[in-house]
């Protein structure tokens, strides 16, 4: 599909959009957590692979090298809207509340991140960023499965108790 795409074959390039779009959205969802947000990141991240196609490495899988233009985008958008100044005489709300956790929340989160062991945070990249199973991982690392899931599970509680740290309580942003 990706050759014909390259090739300008209109219904290659719909096929391959089609194939790739529900999981570009729910990374997107689930790295804006803002719906509206999460669809405009997804039509530009898909329309970004279709036109940079070319620099796909046909050798690579295709689907982490979208997964990974999709995660960027997300990545250029909560940086976007980090910079947004927050109209606040018309937002009803107060400085000390809901309007800076949302912003704060995405740069505690990439810091929590850095926070993993290189070994577990590859394992979220490769579950949540390029949406892989377990087995997978577990196939690519030469691990067991259960290796895997015991990292998710304690990448996870660090992750919360980090957040946590930094005022962040559950379902906070």
């Amino acid at each position: 599909m990706a050759h014909r795409c390259l090739a300008g074959d209109a219904d290659a390039i719909r096929e391959f959009v089609e194939h790739f779009e529900r999981r570009v959205f729910v990374l997107c969802l689930r790295m804006l957590g803002h719906r509206q947000d999460a669809e405009d990141t997804a039509q530009e991240a898909l329309h970004r692979a279709v036109r940079y196609l070319h620099n796909w490495d046909p050798t690579q899988p295709i689907t982490p090298w979208v997964m990974k233009i999709a995660a960027n985008r997300c990545r250029t958008a909560l940086a976007r809207r980090a910079k947004m100044p927050i109209p606040v005489e018309n937002a009803g709300v107060s400085l000390s509340s809901n309007v800076p956790v949302e912003v704060g929340l995405a740069d505690d989160m990439q810091r929590a991140l850095e926070t993993l062991p290189p070994h577990v945070r590859r394992c979220f990249e490769m579950f949540y960023l390029r949406q892989q199973s377990c087995i997978e991982i577990a196939e690519s690392l030469a691990i067991p499965e259960g290796t895997v899931k015991t990292w998710l599970h304690r990448g996870r509680k660090q992750l919360a108790e980090f957040l946590r740290q930094q005022g962040h309580a559950p379902g906070d942003g």
